[in-house]
């Protein structure tokens, strides 16, 4: 199965619509506001409505505690608390990384697949293809193409053998 991951800051039903059910939506709350359940358990229905899967990131004794999919723990997040944590088999965590430093951190946390970044988008952790492909060597783990992925891009995830990507401006 050929996963997409679609990171969202807000619920918008309209952009969840238009998802296939091999998209995972990702709810990214970094504001200052407190994460909000309810919202959380909203988004959650929807998605099992639209039979899509739906993972809570940064917040994993959160998505746990409301039956989630799954979690994603993004690469600023170095905390190992998790590994405490007692998962149902499907519950699947994630996480990012933009450098071999980073990968190690997520090898440690034990994550089930490494997002790496940038691959297209050119900001400061810019990769490329050449750069991606040989980051994503240094680990066993499975890795999602994440950064700058388009319509018009997309096609060249082939050069990677590897079709799993994730963004927002792909599905917007």
């Amino acid at each position: 199965m050929i996963n997409k991951y679609y990171f969202i800051n807000k619920f918008e039903t309209n952009n969840i619509d238009r998802l296939d059910n091999q998209t995972i939506v990702i709810y990214r709350n970094y504001s200052s506001k407190p994460l909000d359940e309810n919202l959380i358990l909203k988004i959650k229905k929807y998605c099992k409505k639209k039979k899509i899967k739906f993972y809570l990131s940064n917040h994993i004794k959160v998505a746990i505690k409301l039956d989630l999919d799954g979690a994603y723990i993004p690469s600023f997040n170095k905390s190992t608390e998790h590994l405490a944590f007692s998962l149902k088999k499907k519950f699947k965590i994630i996480g990012s990384a933009h450098n071999i430093k980073q990968i190690k951190i997520k090898e440690i946390q034990n994550v089930n697949k490494i997002f790496i970044s940038s691959l297209f988008k050119k900001n400061k952790n810019y990769l490329g293809i050449n750069k991606f492909k040989i980051i994503s060597n240094l680990t066993k783990i499975k890795v999602v193409a994440l950064g700058g992925i388009s319509k018009k891009n997309v096609i060249k995830l082939r050069l990677l053998n590897n079709f799993e990507f994730a963004g927002i401006s792909y599905f917007e």
